[in-house]
């Protein structure tokens, strides 16, 4: 009986040992680090500008993929249909509505002083650096800010170690503006690379720089924003584009293509593709008008919350973490990045305003199978829409329209009258969240800069030919020609400062600058 016992006894303090070393192995060995973050952000692309979204004509194999490689969002929406406020959104987590910041600022030289996103609402890039206690989180800025010009608003002092830039809202490719200096931290520099390539490049030595440790990187591009301005080279690519703008605009987009490739090419040449959550997304829809952009099927274009202005190009990867080539149909949007990359990141949302985004991973990965949302909501001045389960009302002016998404994703058919329930509740359930909002903080306006006094009186129609300056800009140069601005000649003569029969938007500032 005593040998019977033996065995057993000899298998469990094995089993013991092995139990022990086990415990101790894994209270020694270090804890995995945090994936590192790149989101990359696109200016004025259209919905259907993509190859993987059904454009034709410009290939875009680099972005499309992030699709293959992770998820496609096929009703990924912005928080605006334009460019600064959806910024805010999007790198704060909440609607922008709550801190007033609703409006684009207009120009630099009219906007008001403290115009920017509220020292209040932290970034993203503050949260990482606040959260994850002795770790430190490399955070660097390549490209377009858009929410602040004052030093304490700049992106140097909201959570970005590292930036390299412009504040505004455009600028040229080929040679930067006056009147938006390309920056490096607060500091004016030369820049003789066409922009997009440059970003491309600071992106890429970025993450040559901090590929050893965990690091966040946003690179918002100013492609393919207006002006239309691409290199030879790139328009060469194009030999069966035979419309002027529209082949200025694939270049740009090839270009802009190429750029992200180089960023995932870094990635790769450091090892890091499955230790990064990279996210590609559009600020908002295409002009198509000014820039030949497409947001097909949609209807709408930037400026306006018909879907072709708010639902926009969302792709989302993370090798090993989140499935490859999946298409996801349920609504996301530009909010949901902060909290899944802070839950990516093992950071806690404690600090802060509460965030109106949500973690998207459980979603993506098999637990959840329900909406991440039931109800989003947008408003852009005289403008509104909620969208409730597959329900859209949409308020523009006086007029509003309710449509079925599911069936109607060109909002071609309006079912107001026919529903009117579905048309009261959904404007209680926007009034219930416009009681959580506020009143835009900054409105476009002809006030100065300095102190937000009354500027001095302005030349008639000066407004309407500086707000209007992008739709007149008929072939999207990024100046107005006589013809263009045909309905202002006194005007266009006042202001052509040096003559050459052009009006550029340096002219309009200098204008400003000078009253």
């Amino acid at each position: 009986m005593p040998h019977r016992s033996a065995v057993p006894l000899a298998l469990l303090a094995i089993v013991a040992s092995i139990t022990a070393w086990s415990a101790a192995a894994i209270a020694q060995a270090p804890a995995r680090r945090p994936p590192n973050i790149v989101v990359i952000l696109a200016d004025d692309l259209g919905y259907g500008d993509l190859g993987v979204q059904g454009c034709r004509d410009v290939a875009t194999p680099h972005i499309d993929s992030i699709a293959a490689d992770g998820v496609r969002f096929t009703d990924g929406y912005v928080t605006c249909p334009v460019c600064a406020p959806t910024r805010a959104g999007l790198l704060t987590g909440r609607y922008q509505q709550r801190f007033g910041l609703e409006l684009n600022p207009g120009p630099e030289a009219s906007a008001a002083a403290n115009y920017g996103l509220p020292r209040d609402q932290p970034t993203l890039a503050e949260r990482l650096r606040a959260g994850t206690g002795d770790l430190h989180w490399a955070t660097g800025m390549v490209g377009k800010w858009h929410l602040g010009y004052q030093r304490e608003l700049q992106p140097m002092s909201r959570g970005f170690e590292s930036f390299f830039g412009f504040l505004s809202g455009a600028n040229d490719y080929l040679k930067a503006r006056e009147s938006t200096p390309i920056l490096r931290g607060f500091e004016p520099v030369e820049e003789t690379d066409y922009l997009t390539t440059a970003f491309a490049r600071e992106a890429v030595a970025f993450i040559d720089a901090h590929h050893e440790r965990p690091f966040f990187l946003y690179v918002p591009f100013n492609a393919v924003h207006a002006p239309l301005q691409a290199r030879d080279e790139d328009r060469a690519r194009f030999p069966d584009v035979t419309a002027p703008k529209r082949l200025t605009y694939a270049a740009m987009l090839a270009a802009l293509d190429d750029a992200v490739g180089a960023i995932l090419g870094a990635l790769a040449e450091h090892g890091l593709e499955k230790d990064t959550l990279v996210v590609f997304l559009s600020d908002n829809g295409g002009p198509t008008q000014q820039t030949t952009s497409r947001n097909d099927p949609l209807r709408g274009v930037k400026g306006q919350v018909f879907e072709g202005g708010i639902r926009i190009p969302f792709l989302m990867r993370w090798p090993g973490t989140l499935p490859a080539g999946r298409v996801e149909h349920r609504p996301v949007i530009s909010l949901d990045v902060v909290p899944t990359v802070l839950a990516a990141a093992g950071v806690p949302v404690r600090d802060g305003p509460d965030l109106d985004g949500v973690d998207l991973l459980p979603f993506l990965t098999g637990p959840r199978d329900d909406r991440p949302h039931e109800t989003l909501f947008w408003r852009f001045g005289a403008q509104s829409a909620v969208r409730h389960g597959d329900l859209k009302l949409v308020r523009r002016d006086d007029t509003t329209a309710l449509f079925d998404l599911a069936a109607d994703i060109g909002e071609a058919h309006d079912l107001a009258a026919e529903r009117p329930d579905d048309v009261a509740a959904l404007s209680e359930a926007f009034a219930a969240w416009e009681t959580g909002t506020m009143a835009a903080r900054w409105v476009r306006s002809a006030r100065a800069r300095q102190g937000g006094q009354p500027a001095p009186a302005r030349p008639r129609n000066l407004d309407a030919l500086e707000n209007g300056f992008d739709r007149l800009d008929r072939d999207g140069d990024g100046r107005l020609s006589r013809e263009e601005a045909a309905r202002y000649p006194r005007l266009f003569r006042q202001l052509d400062a040096d003559g050459d029969g052009f009006l550029t938007r340096d002219e309009l500032r200098r204008r400003d600058q000078a009253r």
